[in-house]
């Protein structure tokens, strides 16, 4: 028996006995501690952290005692060993999330290669029909008759009705995105584990918000705006929306609704390849990011969600202007 230290973002040490050829993550669950992750087979990444002491084995591939990455999902350690978890321990789940039934209410075009899929939760005799969740968070949603589970974020506030919305990008041959642009219809069932998510609001920190999203990458960033308009919240606040090309923006009514709502916000829409008529600011989400934080007075709090280059971008242009990494929280869009 491995003895493994996990160590939180903000301090926590937990320790776990993990038996000769197990993974670190199913150790831990053993023990009823379950870490963000998903697939348990390596591919959606949720489940990276980051070795600071001990050897392993991943996959035939052998760690030395050095700083390394890993997907626990896939790191058997073979010594004992020391985990830095990205993350605080409030993300730690005690028990397993949720599974709940909910059916398709409506399928609606966002944009010129996404959708809006709402979804009305069946009762559960535990939770009754109230979705239950805070802003930010993510749902795992399962095709009907397959073990394919795709994560995406919610897009609308809790609500004691059971309605979920979710912004999803259609992915030319990606799994779910076939199933739902050409088999699924308003009363199919679907099969959703959660809420999950570490990616939410510090409504505790007094400094201004720069929140940018990438495409479907604004869904769980509606959410947290819809939950400040909802407060009244009067914090200084950055919304940055990118797309490629003025076709895939949508939810701009929204977005201007909340901005009379929110004194405190304003919005830059980032066109990356725009028309010549575009009027609006010409570049990526991060090069809109580069030049408010050239201009502004300190860090501020940056939160972060779209397709992984935009996500990387984004973390980059934020560490070049001097933004601690504990104001930085990403999230990254699953695109298959």
């Amino acid at each position: 028996m491995n003895d493994i230290t996990l160590l939180t973002r903000d301090g926590a040490s937990l320790d776990v006995g993990c038996p000769p050829g197990e993974t670190v993550l199913a150790a831990a669950e053993a023990a009823g501690l379950f870490l963000p992750s998903m697939c348990h087979e390596g591919s959606c990444g949720l489940c990276r952290a980051e070795i600071t002491a001990g050897e392993y084995d991943a996959g035939g591939r052998t760690g030395e005692t050095i700083t390394r990455d890993v997907l626990l999902c896939q790191c058997r350690p073979t010594s004992d060993m020391t985990v830095a978890l990205p993350y605080a321990e409030a993300a730690i789940l005690r028990h397993r999330a949720p599974t709940r039934e909910a059916v398709i209410e409506r399928i609606a075009p966002a944009g010129a290669s996404a959708v809006s899929l709402g979804l009305r939760l069946r009762p559960d005799a535990e939770r009754g029909e109230a979705a239950d969740f805070v802003p930010g968070q993510y749902m795992e949603v399962a095709i009907p008759g397959t073990d394919i589970r795709r994560a995406y974020s919610l897009a609308n506030l809790p609500n004691w009705d059971g309605r979920l919305e979710f912004l999803i990008r259609l992915v030319p041959g990606g799994a779910f995105s076939t199933w739902l642009g050409t088999v699924a219809k308003p009363g199919d069932a679907l099969s959703l584990r959660g809420p999950l998510g570490r990616f939410v609001l510090d409504e505790a920190s007094p400094r201004p918000r720069c929140l940018v999203g990438g495409g479907c990458g604004l869904a769980p960033l509606l959410a947290m705006l819809r939950h400040l308009a909802e407060f009244q919240d009067t914090q200084e606040t950055h919304l940055i929306f990118g797309a490629n090309r003025e076709d895939e923006l949508f939810a701009t009514a929204e977005i201007e609704a909340l901005a009379a709502q929110l004194p405190g916000l304003t919005v830059t829409t980032a066109i990356w390849h725009p028309q010549a008529a575009w009027r609006g600011f010409a570049g990526t989400a991060a090069e809109a990011l580069d030049r408010l934080l050239a201009s502004a007075a300190g860090a501020p709090d940056i939160y972060v969600c779209g397709p992984p280059r935009l996500v990387e971008a984004v973390i980059a242009t934020a560490r070049r202007h001097g933004v601690p990494e504990a104001q930085i929280l990403a999230e990254h869009v699953q695109l298959r």
